[in-house]
Parts: structure tokens; sequence; C-alpha cells
């Protein structure tokens, strides 16, 4: 094959020379016989080169096309979403504060590595958290809800509003919010050094919770509680103030987190002392080194710790079950 294309070629040439000689009196201009020499090479590209331009046109349309889609699908989410209502909301309310941020999620996508599953860190009933790190190089934890009910958006817009006024030290702060997409995002303050259950039940010699430290992180918790229930804008009630709420963050100070419930400023049945009760549970916890339920308890002591503890008290036990480290530092 390529003996007989390099013989037609040859031909080829040989009656283009052929053909030059006769119409200029035998005067060869061999500029001209290698322009046309090209022409008659190039002649059987013709039909590939254009198949080649048409081609790219498409592939330049369809990704313009699919870009406008993809646009309009954010938009519509956004409006959806309440996003609206939202900036309207935001900028009347935050004169002279720092502004939430309504991010867009391609920001988040990106800071997330596309809500790759390696930057899960934890999963629970109201959905699932990420890692992620923004443009400026800041961490953030992104927290992508379960399906919003169209019917409560409102409500959750306005909690957006009061939730990104909330600011103390001891509560992690909401810096803003997707609403680009199906489901809202939102995007918070990053805690590193885990949970307060992590460290009661798996503690480590590197961070020994010493009796000090968890005195310390039982009035952080409390100031933060004092703040949500009498200084914010609108009393909060926290209704899940557990020790896995409980972040500790570079300097093992206390951040109350899970501050997120489509009902609670709507609802009658809950006042502070819902949240009052749950934090004597988790300084139950930090006492006796015990997780609140439990199934390993004997039947006499109930699962529950709040039961056993009462229990333990009536019946002068108390050093019975308070926390080994916590005796020792106290026999000192």
């Amino acid at each position: 094959m390529i003996l007989m294309s390099a013989a037609i070629q040859a031909l080829n040439s040989l009656q283009i020379w052929d053909d030059l000689y006769q119409r200029n009196l035998g005067i060869i201009d061999v500029k001209k016989a290698r322009n046309i020499v090209y022409k008659w090479h190039l002649l059987p590209l013709a039909p590939g080169l254009g198949a080649l331009i048409l081609l790219v046109g498409a592939w330049s349309s369809y990704k313009v096309i699919r870009r406008r889609i993809k646009a309009n699908r954010k938009q519509k989410f956004f409006k959806r979403n309440g996003g609206l209502l939202l900036e309207q909301q935001l900028s009347s309310t935050q004169n002279g504060v720092e502004r939430t941020k309504l991010f867009s999620s391609k920001e988040l996508e990106q800071a997330t590595d596309h809500f790759n599953v390696n930057r899960i860190l934890g999963i629970g009933g109201q959905g699932t958290v990420y890692k992620g790190m923004l443009s400026d190089g800041r961490i953030v934890a992104v927290k992508k809800s379960q399906k919003v009910d169209e019917d409560d958006l409102e409500v959750f817009i306005n909690e957006v509003v009061i939730l990104s006024q909330i600011n103390h030290r001891n509560v992690v702060k909401l810096l803003g919010c997707c609403l680009e997409t199906e489901v809202p995002l939102l995007v918070y303050e990053f805690i590193p050094n885990d949970t307060l259950f992590q460290h009661i039940h798996n503690p480590t010699e590197e961070f020994p919770l010493t009796w000090e430290m968890r005195l310390r992180i039982a009035t952080e918790v409390s100031l933060a509680l004092s703040y949500l229930h009498s200084a914010a804008s609108v009393p909060i009630y926290h209704r899940d103030i557990k020790s896995t709420n409980i972040l500790l963050d570079d300097k093992y100070r206390a951040k109350v987190s899970g501050l997120w419930n489509i009902e609670y400023f709507q609802s009658s049945q809950f006042t502070e002392k819902s949240d009052v009760y749950s934090f004597g549970v988790v300084m139950v916890e930090l006492l006796t080194g015990q997780k609140a339920i439990s199934s390993i308890r004997s039947q006499d002591q109930g699962k529950s710790l709040a039961t056993n503890f009462l229990q333990s008290i009536e019946e002068n036990s108390l050093l019975d079950i308070l926390d080994a480290r916590v005796l020792n530092e106290g026999r000192k």
C-alpha cells in the first residue's frame, strides 16, 4: 500500500510538471508548480477538514448550551431555595457586622473536591458534613442538608438570617450558605480537634481530660447556652445538646455545634429547660466518663446515665461511678 501510494503521488507530480512545461513554453515556474502540487495533495483532505470544522463547531455549541442549562438550573434552585428573600433579609440586618456570604456552587465544589467521600467529616440525621478549603485558604465545614420541604423554605431562610447573627466564641460560626444546589449547603468555621464525646470515651495520652479541663469545658458550654437563651437577637433553644455536638478548637476550647433544626424557633413546646437538662447530662458524662445511653449497664442501673447518676446519689454511692482520673486528681 505504501509503495502504491508513493507511485500514484509520483505520477501525479509528473503530470503536473508536464502541464506546467506546456503552458509556460518550456519555462518552469518552480514556485507556481509547488503551489499547484500542494493544492493537488490537499484536495483529498478537504472533506475531512470540513467534517473536522463541523465537529469543532458542534462541540463548541454543545458546551455553550450546556453552560446555559447549568446556569439556568442554578438560578432556578437559587430562587426556589429562597435566595432572593435571603439577599433582602441579609442586606437589611447586617449593617456594620461581618456579612454572611452567599457562596456559589462552583466555589464549594472546588473547596470539597466535588464532595469527595474522602472529605466527609461526619454523617448525621440532618445531613453530611464535608471538609473544604476556600480559595483564600480558609478551612471550612460544608454541611449538605437533607432535602428541605418547599413549605418550610421561608422558615429556613429566617433561621439562616438569625444564625448568621450569632457571634460567640463558644458557638460554631455560620459563615454562609449556597442556594444554587438542589439542597441548601451551609458553610461553618472548621473546628479541628474532634468532639467532646471522642475525648471522653476514646482518650489519648496526648490529650488527657484533666479535671481542670473538664471544668473549663463545662463552663464554656454553659456560657454558650446562656448567650443563645438570653443574649441572641431571638431566644434560641438548641434542643440537641450532647457531647457529640460539642467540638474542641485548636486551643481545645469548647464550641457548641449542631445548632440547626427547622422547627425550634416556631415550637412553643421547648424552653431553655430542655437545654439545661441536656447540659446536666453532659456534665455527668464529664464526671463519670460514661456514655449518656449504654446497653452494657446492668438492668438495675438502667440504660440512662442520668437515671443511674441520680440512683447513685440516693444510695450514697456516687464515688463508685466517677471517672478514675477525676477521683485520682480529687485525692491529691
